[in-house]
This record gives C-alpha cells, sequence and structure tokens, in this order.
C-alpha cells in the first residue's frame, strides 16, 4: 500500500513539474531585462499567502461499528477551505515555508450537519514546513515546494480526530501586480498533493487511512521585504564655474544616488579654500595660484553614529576646475598737442583696461626733455629736449604684476631762424678841424673805441665804417677828378673815403681789430662824418643801409695824423693844443 502511495505521489510531482516548465518557460521568454530599481530583480524576502482552497482526498476506511461490523468509508472531496503559509527566502530562488490548511471549518453543528462536506464528517487541517523554490521574472513567479508535517484528520465515518504524518508536494505561479507598489501578487493556482496517515485505533470507529490528495488552492500573496540589498550608495561631484580667476567663488555640488532617507548622512569636503557640510560646498580662490585643482567629496549614510560602517553606505567623488592666469592690462596713450616749440609743454593721456578690472597704476619716461605725472594723464615738458620728434612711453600695471606699454611722441619744432640786421653804432664829426678836414681827433677816437668793444663782444660780428662829405668837398672832388682826366698825376682827393679809411686804420692800428672785420664806403650824406654800423653774422649790410658805395682801399692810403706847424702868438698856441 505504501508503494502505491510512493507511486501516486511521485506521479504528482513530476505532473506538477510538467506543468510549471512551460509557463516558466513562457514568463522566461516574456520577461524584459532587469533593471536595478524592478521588482523582479529585488525579489522578495518574505511571501505571505492566504486564500481558498480545494481539496479532493481518496482513500479507505474499514471502520469497525458497534453491532461489529467493519464497513468501509471514503472520504468525500471537501469544497470549502482555507490555505495560509508564510514563506522565507534566503536568496533570490530558495527558502522555507511554514504552511497550514484547513478544510471543513466547525466540524459538526447539529441539526444542519457539517459545512462543506455534504453530510459527510471529513475533516482536515495540516501544518508542515519544508523548502520553496520560485523562479521570479516581470510578470509570473513559479514555485516547487515539498512539505513534511502533520494532519488533525476526522472521518469519515465519525471516527475521532487523530493526528498523523503529513507530505506535500507541489507548486504553482502567482501573477505579480504593481499594487501598493509591487508588494501584491495573485496566485493563479497552487496546485498539491498530499499524502496523509492516520490511525484511528482499535475498536468502533477506529481503522487506519492512508489518504492521497489532491489540492488545488488560489488567493493573495503579500511581499515583505527584498533579498537583494539595498543597491550601494553612489555620489557625483561637479564645479561650476568651471574656470574661474583668482578671487572668483566656485561652487561644487554633490549629487548622491541610492541614500536611504530614512538613514543619516554626511558629508564631507576636502580641497586648497574648500568649506561645506552639505551636498554643497564653496570654494574661496583668493590665495590660490593659476593652475588646476581638485576637490573631494565623501558621503556616508546609516544610523546615527554609524555612519559608513556597512558596505555599500559610503561613495566618494572628486570634481577639478581651473584658477585662471589674469589677462595683462591694454593701454594707448596720445600727447595734446603733438607739436610744440622748444620749451612748450604737451599733455600725455593714456587709455589703459583690465580685462578683470584689476587695479591699475601707471608710468612715464621720455627720450628727452621731462614728464610728470602718476594718473593717467602726465605733463610733457620740452625744455632740454632737442628739435625733432621726442618718443614717450606710457606704462601702465595691474596689482598682479603684469604690465603693458604703448608710445607716443611729440615733435618739437626748431626756432624760426633770427634774421640780423645791421645796427648804427655812433657817428664820427669831422667839421671841427678845417685845417684837418679827414682827421680822427679824440672826440672820433672815443667813438671808435665803443665801435671796438662792440666788435670784442660779438666776435663772429663785422663793422661797416661809412665816410661822407658835404656839397663843398663833393664839387672840389669832382674838379680834381675833372682834372685829372687829362693830367694823369694829378691827384684826386676823396674826403668821405678818406674819412672811413683813416676810422679803419684806428680800429686796426690802435685798437688791434682784424683787418677782415672792418670795411670801408661811402655814403650819399652831405655832411663831413663818418657813420659806424655794426654787422653781425647773417646780417647783410647791403640791404639793410642802402646808398653805399665800397671803398678801393688800394687807392686810399691812411694818413698819418701830424700835428700842425707851431704857431708863435699865444692865440695860435692856445688854438693849436685845442686841436690836438
Amino acid at each position: 500500500m505504501y508503494s502505491q502511495n510512493l507511486k501516486s505521489v511521485c506521479r504528482v510531482l513530476a505532473l506538477a513539474c510538467a506543468a510549471l516548465m512551460p509557463i516558466g518557460l513562457v514568463a522566461q521568454s516574456s520577461a524584459k531585462p532587469a533593471g536595478k530599481n524592478d521588482p523582479w530583480n529585488s525579489p522578495s524576502k518574505w511571501d505571505i499567502f492566504a486564500g481558498y482552497s480545494y481539496l479532493a482526498p481518496k482513500g479507505t476506511v474499514e471502520v469497525p461499528q458497534a453491532n461489529g461490523q467493519v464497513l468501509p468509508f471514503s472520504y468525500k472531496a471537501v469544497d470549502l477551505g482555507g490555505l495560509f503559509s508564510v514563506a522565507r527566502f534566503f536568496n533570490n530562488y530558495a527558502g522555507v515555508q511554514l504552511e497550514t490548511g484547513l478544510h471543513e471549518w466547525g466540524i459538526e453543528h447539529p441539526p444542519t450537519g457539517t459545512i462543506g462536506t455534504h453530510g459527510n464528517n471529513d475533516g482536515f487541517t495540516t501544518i508542515a514546513g519544508g523548502l520553496i523554490l520560485r523562479y521570479p521574472t516581470e510578470s509570473l513567479t513559479p514555485f516547487v515546494h515539498g512539505l513534511v508535517g502533520g494532519a488533525l484528520v476526522d472521518g469519515p465515518d465519525h471516527n475521532p480526530f487523530t493526528w498523523g504524518p503529513a507530505l506535500t508536494a507541489g507548486g504553482g505561479v502567482d501573477y505579480e501586480t504593481p499594487w501598493f507598489n509591487h508588494h501584491l501578487a495573485l496566485r493563479i493556482f497552487q496546485a498539491d498533493y498530499e499524502y496523509i496517515h492516520a490511525n484511528f485505533g482499535p475498536g468502533v470507529n477506529g481503522g487506519r487511512a492512508n489518504i492521497n490528495a489532491a489540492r488545488l488552492s488560489t488567493g493573495l500573496v503579500y511581499h515583505i521585504g527584498t533579498i537583494t540589498p539595498p543597491p550601494a550608495v553612489t555620489m557625483t561631484c561637479s564645479a561650476s564655474p568651471a574656470s574661474v580667476f583668482q578671487g572668483e567663488p566656485v561652487t561644487v555640488t554633490g549629487t548622491p544616488e541610492n541614500v536611504n532617507p530614512k538613514m543619516n548622512a554626511i558629508y564631507s569636503w576636502t580641497g586648497d579654500g574648500v568649506t561645506g557640510s552639505g551636498t554643497t560646498a564653496n570654494v574661496n580662490t583668493a590665495n590660490l595660484a593659476p593652475g588646476t585643482y581638485t576637490v573631494k567629496g565623501d558621503v556616508k549614510e546609516g544610523k546615527k553614529g554609524k555612519e559608513g560602517l556597512k558596505p555599500g553606505q559610503s561613495a566618494n567623488c572628486s570634481a577639478t576646475y581651473t584658477v585662471k592666469e589674469f589677462e595683462p592690462p591694454t593701454i594707448s596713450c596720445s600727447a595734446n598737442p603733438s607739436t610744440i616749440k622748444p620749451g612748450e609743454t604737451s599733455t600725455i593721456t593714456s587709455t589703459a583696461m583690465s580685462p578683470q578690472n584689476r587695479p591699475l597704476t601707471y608710468s612715464y619716461t621720455t627720450a628727452g626733455g621731462t614728464i610728470e605725472g602718476t594718473g593717467n594723464t602726465a605733463n610733457f615738458n620740452s625744455a632740454g629736449a632737442p628739435t625733432g620728434p621726442v618718443e614717450i612711453t606710457c606704462k601702465v600695471a595691474d596689482d598682479k604684476g603684469h604690465t603693458a606699454t604703448a608710445n607716443t611722441s611729440v615733435t618739437i619744432t626748431p626756432p624760426p631762424p633770427v634774421v640780423r640786421h645791421t645796427q648804427a653804432l655812433c657817428s664820427l664829426s669831422f667839421d671841427k678841424d678845417k685845417r684837418r678836414p679827414t682827421r680822427v681827433d679824440n672826440e672820433a677816437k672815443a667813438c671808435l673805441d665803443e665801435v671796438a668793444l662792440d666788435l670784442q663782444k660779438e666776435s663772429d660780428a663785422k663793422a661797416v665804417v661809412v665816410g661822407n662829405s658835404d656839397a663843398k668837398e663833393k664839387a672840389k672832388t669832382a674838379k680834381q677828378q675833372k682834372y685829372a682826366a687829362k693830367h694823369k698825376k694829378a691827384k684826386v682827393e676823396d674826403f668821405a673815403a678818406q674819412r672811413a679809411v683813416n676810422a679803419k686804420d684806428y680800429l686796426v692800428k690802435e685798437k688791434g681789430i682784424d683787418p677782415s672785420r672792418v670795411s670801408v664806403a661811402t655814403g650819399a650824406q652831405d655832411a663831413q662824418t663818418v657813420e659806424d654800423y655794426l654787422v653781425p653774422a647773417g646780417a647783410t649790410f647791403g640791404s639793410d643801409v642802402q646808398g653805399t658805395t665800397p671803398v678801393d682801399e688800394s687807392s686810399v692810403a691812411p694818413q698819418v695824423r701830424k700835428a700842425l706847424a707851431q704857431r708863435h702868438h699865444a692865440k695860435a698856441k692856445a688854438k693849436a693844443k685845442a686841436t690836438n
């Protein structure tokens, strides 16, 4: 009989496996690739099932009767029952299960009889535990299980409640619903084979029962917890802006993922000039040299005081940013006016800019003259500078040591040439000495001494001595010239020329003037005089003094200044003395 029961068990297990294989294959083929957060990729840790169960027991009990007879009684199907189970899984596929089944609730309730047995008093209460295997997919989860336990059995003919061993083998399919955040599933069916043995003992209502039962169940499954541990905490970092100038702020933002909101999270940051304790950190770049820098961030989660102690509860990240070199300033400059005369001034104006608005200082240098100024304007003084263009350099520097220069120029025009003219000096009068009308007397000498002094002061100047004669003398000279035209040896006396030559002779012999610096000429005035002129370098006598005629000094010799013969009477002596 036990051999027959074993064969029945094997048949049911084979049929259950055969039925589950195509379901599993269909579920596997229809499942899409699992994602990290998909429920079938993180199967439940606990499954709680409650549902309706139909039991079809097969078995005959030889029951002794009170009259001594032994009559066979068979179990009937129980169409009112319930099945409850709790499964604890250790991984995605295997776990242990505890199950209880209740068929024929209430037992006997006279006068209506029992519930669910159509008048028979069968009753089964099973408690069993064992192994369960599942294959979770996106929509369907097929499973098989094998359980060992006990059954509280009565009937089929008023047999008393008796405990006996029970074996259960079978499986089913759960349909995963999205309800309650994927925690609720519908058990489409559960098909089991149960073998139950009950020994009611000897005597009336005794006997032995070997029951082969088929059980079909359906109901709801509630998932609790997950097998797959929570995904590890991760964090990414980004710096904004990624490139700054010194002194500009940088914000580093950490973006954590998979942080459990029920846990405590601690953030920390390290790096040059970095401060922060949350998901963001601030970087002070005021003291950072140009270059590339890295900021590191860390996150730890867990129970307070135990953050980061478990694997997957900590993560770190890094972000880089660049401190750029400040751009140098630019400058241009101009001069106003750009053309000046010697000794005049010009205003130099600089126009400078720092791309990053750094403070600027100005300085100036010049190739000639002087320049003063420290702001964006300076004053150029041309005193001492040569004529022509004078280059001026304008320089600007920022507070980081970057400099720039620009050049401008001021043209110094040469002074206009000095047009010098002949200057009239003192005059000599020859009208007092009637007997020597061309003689240089003491009064004339005083004038010529001044002329000599002027020539000594201006070493590059010359003198022109112009002699004049009156009308009487001009007539006498004309008469002599007419006579000389017929008599070759006749003497002609030119009073004007003689006076000029005598004056030059005094300057040369008495005052030491170079004869080449003194010229003689005759004028057109009607007077017994000599006019003295100073001709500076660059002056033109002929343009300044009109109406003079150069004297041919080879034909007019200087006269020796002889004293007059002595007179015997006192008046003559006195007059001679006065004229000397």
